[in-house]
Formats: C-alpha cells, structure tokens, sequence
C-alpha cells in the first residue's frame, strides 16, 4: 500500500501521513497538491514530500486517505521542497508555516484556476546601454570572483551604474539558458525598475509583488513553473519561493535594507540568507548590491566569505551631493525657523524651484503629530490595545475631525478638542510626521505642487507606480516621504534632497540605530544630483557632532564601519557573534513575568553567560499582550546549528512547565 507523508500549512511540528489511492489514473509525486480530511469535518490542501510503500506489517489502518488531487502534476518542484525543510530548520519554525509563506493565497485553497488568457503587450525592445569603464571592470571582476566565492558583494556608491551591470550579467546569463531572479526591497522600487528593464527584456519579464492579487500571483507562479515563459522575475523577497527550473544568478539589491527581513509570521527569514541557499540548490551564483553595506555583509566580504568588487565613482564623472549641516537648535534659539523648516532651508528650497528643480522632504514618521498633551495636566492620550501613544492624522477631507490613530493595532479615537482627563487644557502637539511636514510645506511655498508618499498615501495597487511616474514626469515639485523615498529611485531632476530631523534614527535602543541611520541617510542622499546638476542634502538635526554626520559629510562608510565593528566585537554583537531572540507574549503580567523567569534560567543552565538578562522592551505591550524579550549570543566560530538544538530541546521541556503553560513563545533567529 502507498503512503504518503504530506505537508500541511500548519503550526505543528512534522509531517501527516495519509493513504494513496490505488485506483488512481495518474502516478502522484513529491511537489503534488493534495485535498485531505483533518479532524471531523475539516479538508485542508497540502503538498506531497514523500511518497513510500508501508513496511511489512505496519498498520495503516490509522491512516486517512487522501480525497484528491487538484492537478496531475506536480506545482512544487524538488528545490522548493529542500528549501521548505531548510527554512523550517534554519528558523526554528515548522515546516507547515515554511509552507504558509511560500505559496500563493490561491495553492492552499481546494480549487483549481483556469489560465487566464495572456495579454500581448508590444514592447520596443532596445539594446542594453554600453558598459563604460568602471562597469566593465566591474563586470570582470565579479565574473572572476564568482570563481572562488558563490556570494560576491558589489559596493558600489550610489549613482554609480549598477543596474546596468545587472543588466549585462543578466544577458549573459540568458544566453546560457539560465534565468535570473532580481531582488529589491520595497514595491516602489519594481516600478521604475521594470520600466527600464522592460526595454531590454520586453514580455520576457516578469513581476512578482504582495500588490499583486491573488490571481496574478498564481498566473506567475504558474509561467515561472512552465520554465519557458520568464527571462528574469525581479520581486521582493517573497519571490524567493516561486517555483524556478533554471536559475543561474540571483540579485539582491540593496541588500543591507530591513525590508528584507521577515517579521511575522514564522518564519522570520532574511531574504539575503535564504537567496544563498536558494543558489546553492541551483547551482547558481548570488550578487549583493548596495551603496551602504550592511556591517555583516562587509565583514564577510573583507574576510573572504564573499567576493568584494567595488565601484567608487558615480557614473560620468558626476560628484557625489554635497551634505549640509543645519543646527536645529542655534536655529530655535535664534528664532531662525519657519515651523520645522530652517531659514536656509527655505531658502534653498526657494532657489531650486526657481530653477525648475524638484525637491524631497525626508522625514522617517508618518502622521501628522507623534503625540499630544495635555497642557494642564501633563495627559497624553494612549492606545487601549498597546503601550504606546496615538499619533494624530488630520483628516482626508473636509467637514471632518482629526482623529489619534495607534500605528500598531490600528485603534483609533476623535482627537480631542480638550483633554479629556482634566477637561480643560487644551492638547499641544509634540514630534512631527510627513503629514504635517506637508502641510507645512504647502503654507510656505503655495505655488508648487506637492504630494506625500507614505503608507498613509499609498492605499490602491497602483498608487507607487503612479506616484513614481508622476514626479518622473515632473507633475510633482516636492515629493514628502518617508523611507519609499530613500532608496533606488532615480529621479533626473532633483537637486535638492532635505532631512528634517536627521538624527531621529540615532537614538533608538538598538545596536543597528548608528548604521542605519549612516545608510538611511547617505540613501536618501543619493536621490540628489543624478543627472549633471550638483545635488545638495540638508540634514536639519539637534545633534551636530554626532560621528554619524561627519562620516556622512565625506560619504566615509569605512570608518563608520571600523567604529561600530570595534563596539559590536566589545558587546558580543554580529559580526562577532550571532543572536537568537526569544520573544514570550501572554495577556497576564504576572504569568508572563513568572514565565520569563523560569525561561531565563533554564536557559542560563544550558547557555551560561550566552544569555541574556531578561528584557523590558521599550513598547512592552501590544494589542492586550504583554511583552518580555531574552537573546542569546552566539560565538560565530561556535555551532549555531548545536546552539539551536538546544535551544529547541529546552523550549519543548519549559512549555510543560506549569508557569510556562499558555505562553507564547516565538524565537527569532537572526533578528533585525
């Protein structure tokens, strides 16, 4: 009798194993969709992982059978499996969650979709531009580091002609029969990217984002399968998990970017990480981009882990922006501001539009006021669900009222007209977002048009795409943004790039905080004087003589690094060491706190002085659950494989524990 161990989408631990029919008209295999009960009146969709024969005298009449099949043929294929298991090992989660992630809405429903009829687009196909000098040598290089090293790091300063490398590397490998997968951080960034692809790989391109709807995600998971339809598939990280028959190279663009890690559900991956391992199933080869390294990365490279292939000078000859200091508090003192906006900064502002330039307003907080209080009482409105003060976001339209909204659950009240704890002060606002930095804007120069490019602002499908093409077209002047704006894009004419408060990212509890506000920043930098004009960068901060902007004024990303590699290998952080997070969440203080405690020594008698002291995270509750956090570093010559083994065995154990009962327990393998 055939048997079949099958993965279903869930959080439990290994596989369920059913009963194949023997009357079957097809021969199922590994990668097979399959419809089987669970529990009384349940069916849940699930991929085959291994078909076997029952051994002599095991019973099987335990075993279910499997109801059906949707399809004939398998829509896993053999790597995506390996890389299933690997997930679920490497991330210590199950590998029904691996699986949860990495198919499409519609593969774990009971149905099957018809192709839906292919739209022909006519694309004037062009010739890839040139390689100049620098790009050429860049190109050699990586080819000749790609011999020794499967992972080469590509440093290159912004501007400086990557993409087209990319491109020449890309149609190499076509020409071998191979396909390469191109990854960027953000969806706004697959705008402009597939435009300009577009032009050189027509409809042999594909775009794989969560903006798409279910139905698209299936229709290009399902071409990518075909294995004859796709050339190259640029997508955020989660086009990781699309079903490739012929990779040869994958691209991960801007790799030190946040974005790329997976924050819930389980599991947590690193699109870095698992694109290596994605290769090494293929055989194929992995290019890290970026202008700004993350420190990790650049150790690795400097250390011989990775291939390093650098490119210093923008393309052209162009100069990298010039960066300016402006000191918000002499500017307060002196009386010299305009709202949040400097007296110079005005003014340059003023210039750039006079010459037909555009502008964008940098500031990494959303909304229109961080907070407000009470100016009687001290009251600051606070989120029922989470410990965290509501942001206030002016409304959309008008006849209606602002309202305080809580950027974690999503909870929100009417702003009050006074407080509503003392009934008479009337709430001050505190901090500002992009919202009232737009506001602001349009009272100081009416006669430009402005728009606002945040999560707030961007609803629909195709809201980044057309906020790109509208500024691109220069139908937008000033562009207010958050983080979207940083990175990747390029825009010809803008001169002028302004951080409103340049230092906010500097003084968050986070051994990153310095890095990546050197690689926000220096991105965000980047926007400015691409195309011939000098390009400028205002970073308006409070704190002058922070390192941070004097490594920023001479574009010197290797002293920043040097400094903070010398403070991680002090406090026993990455590069130097590796960090497992455990994060326990439970509605009881006092249980979770009970909890904690047992977790932590336990943990003590395995890992020593490798665990941490029990943490109070700076928001310690979220969405009526209270919050407590522990890490264990990792010597990075030790076994991380061991280290999680452990690790592991002791969570099983402490679950059974009475204090530990009814807690959740999330580990987090590599946090960011």
């Amino acid at each position: 009798m055939n048997l079949a161990d099958i993965i279903l989408p869930l959080a439990v631990e290994g596989v369920f194993t059913y009963l194949l029919p023997d009357d079957s008209p097809f021969v199922p295999d590994a990668g097979q969709r399959v419809v089987v009960p669970l529990g009384k009146q349940k069916e849940v969709v699930g991929v085959i992982q291994h078909i076997r024969r029952s051994a002599e005298g095991e019973d099987t009449s335990n075993y279910r059978p499997v109801l059906r099949f949707p399809e004939t043929f398998a829509m896993v294929t053999p790597e995506q499996l390996a890389l299933w298991q690997w997930l679920a090992q490497y991330y210590m989660c199950t590998i029904g969650e691996a699986m949860r992630t990495a198919l499409p809405n519609t593969m774990r429903a009971d149905r099957t979709s018809r192709p839906r009829k292919q739209v022909e687009t006519d694309f004037s196909i062009q010739p890839a531009h040139p390689l100049n000098e620098q790009q050429q040598r860049a190109e050699r290089e990586i080819y000749a580091a790609w011999e020794q090293h499967p992972t080469v790091l590509l440093y290159g300063v912004t501007s400086s002609g990557k993409t087209e490398v990319y491109i020449h590397l890309a149609q190499h490998q076509i020409a071998r029969g191979k396909t390469m997968l191109y990854l960027v951080p953000e969806i706004a960034l697959t705008t402009q990217l597939t435009e300009r692809l577009r032009r050189v790989f027509g409809d042999r391109l594909g775009v794989y984002h969560s903006r798409l709807t279910d139905r698209e995600r299936l229709d290009i998971y399902k071409n990518v399968l075909a294995g004859d339809k796709y050339d190259i598939v640029i997508g955020v990280r989660s086009a990781l998990f699309l079903p490739f028959k012929a990779l040869g190279m994958i691209i991960v663009d801007e790799e030190h970017d946040t974005s790329y890690k997976q924050q819930d559900p389980a599991p947590r991956y690193h699109a870095r990480t698992v694109a290596q391992k994605l290769a090494a199933l293929h055989g194929a080869k992995v290019l890290l981009g970026t202008a700004t390294p993350a420190v990790e990365t650049y150790y690795n490279a400097l250390n011989g882990k990775y291939g390093l292939v650098e490119m210093k000078q923008r393309f052209a000859g162009l100069a990298l922006p010039a960066i300016h200091l402006l000191d918000l508090h002499k500017a307060y003192k002196q009386k010299k501001m305009e709202g949040h906006f400097s007296y110079p900064l005005v003014v340059r502002i003023r210039e750039q539009l006079e010459a037909g330039k555009q502008v964008l307003l940098f500031q990494n907080r959303r909304g229109y006021n961080s907070y407000v209080e009470c100016r009687e009482c001290g009251f600051i409105p606070k989120c029922v669900n989470c410990d965290v003060s509501l942001t206030e976001h002016k409304p959309v339209a008008a006849g209606l009222t602002s309202r305080l909204v809580c950027h974690y659950c999503g909870y929100s009240i009417p702003a009050p007209a006074v407080c509503p704890q003392c009934g008479k002060g009337i709430p001050a606002d505190h901090g500002f977002g992009t919202e009232k930095i737009e506001e602001e804007a349009r009272q100081l120069f009416p006669e430009a048009r402005i728009a606002r490019m945040d999560t707030d602002t961007m609803h629909t499908k195709d809201a980044h795409e057309q906020m790109i093409r509208r500024f691109a077209e220069h139908r937008i002047d000033i562009l207010v943004g958050t983080q979207m704006i940083t990175k990747g894009l390029h825009f010809r004419d803008v001169s002028l790039v302004a951080v409103l408060k340049a230092d906010a990212m500097l003084h968050q509890p986070d051994f990153r905080a310095y890095e990546r506000a050197y690689q926000m920043l220096e991105q965000v930098s980047g926007r400015a004087g691409r195309s011939g004009t000098e390009g400028h960068v205002i970073l308006q901060t409070s704190d002058i003589e922070n390192p941070v902007f004097a490594h920023l004024k001479k574009h010197d990303y290797e002293t920043m690094y040097a400094e903070q590699t010398e403070e991680r290998k002090m406090f026993r952080y990455p590069p130097f060491h590796r960090i497992i997070g455990l994060t326990l969440r439970h509605r009881e203080l006092s249980r979770l706190e009970a909890a904690s405690r047992t977790l932590h020594e336990r943990l003590t008698l395995v890992f020593g002085t490798r665990c941490s002291g029990i943490i109070v995270p700076g928001i310690s509750r979220v969405q009526n659950q209270y919050i407590r956090q522990l890490m264990l570093k990792i010597e990075a010559n030790a076994s991380y494989a061991k280290a999680k083994q452990l690790l592991a065995q002791e969570l099983l154990y402490v679950k059974t524990l009475p204090p530990c009962k009814g807690i959740l327990i999330t580990p987090d393998v590599d946090p960011m």
